[in-house]
């Protein structure tokens, strides 16, 4: 007669030995440079908004290097929620156009660019960024269209900024609208662990200025830091090769 033990015993080591043979299938597949390359080096997103034009645009393909700010709960795809911190920890700089995940939704990727990190004290006065009391420097350049980035209609024109943060970073704003919603707002001090990102688009974006659905972007929400254009297609899925190369 065949006991209650004798049956659970090899169905338990029939288990074991499946789980084990999964584990060395797996091995080649853990130490491919596909596998590697995605998930310890660069991971590709692509731009579904247009918070970040000129500097990205929708259509856009971009790599974040994983390994610029250290590996933490938002590195890896399904990583357990109770993983806190970060391994080889670091700062972005300010400028760096940065992949996170908001502390409001952490089930979505943003991308924006970083212009306050812990201790800083961040202000918009007439659509001028002001850092630690500072407005930041500004020059003016052409108008061009901005019907696509700044919904309005075509033909309208959009003012370009181009903007120079104390450490040397330099980029491109839009500017949609005079006196925009957060065109003026308070002093927003960063905590620490903490940085504050703006859309390059600063009139057609959601960003840290939005405390109630953005706000103040912990350090461990890190993914990566945005270091290439490795693709880009228009509307019409027209190759846009002029757009692929380094994200400043």
């Amino acid at each position: 007669m065949t006991t209650l033990e004798q049956t659970i015993r090899p169905s338990a080591r029939s288990r074991e030995w499946k789980a084990i043979v999964v584990l060395i299938l797996l091995v080649p597949v853990l130490w491919s440079p596909p596998f590697l390359f995605r998930f310890f080096l660069y991971q590709p997103f692509n731009i579904p908004s247009g918070s970040m034009t000129p500097t990205l645009v929708v259509g856009d393909y971009v790599l974040a290097a994983k390994y610029a700010y250290g590996y933490g709960r938002y590195s890896f795809p399904f990583a357990p929620s109770w993983i806190s911190g970060r391994v080889r920890a670091a700062e972005p700089d300010h400028g760096d156009v940065v992949v996170f995940r908001s502390p409001k939704d952490t089930s979505v990727d943003y991308v924006k660019r970083v212009v306050g990190l812990p201790g800083d004290r961040i202000q918009m006065r007439q659509g001028q960024l002001v850092l630690n009391d500072r407005p930041v420097t500004r020059v003016a350049l052409g108008s061009v269209p901005g019907a696509s980035a700044c919904g309005v209609d075509d033909g309208t024109k959009v003012k370009r900024w181009r903007e120079t943060l104390p450490n040397g970073a330099s980029y491109i704003t839009y500017d949609c609208v005079d006196n925009g919603y957060v065109d003026n707002t308070s002093v927003y001090t960063v905590p620490p662990g903490h940085f504050f990102v703006l859309g390059d688009n600063r009139d057609n974006s959601t960003d840290s200025r939005f405390m109630s659905v953005m706000g103040f972007i912990p350090m461990d929400n890190l993914v990566g830091k945005v270091t290439r254009i490795f693709w880009s297609l228009d509307r019409n899925g027209r190759l846009r090769g002029e757009r692929m190369g380094k994200v400043w």
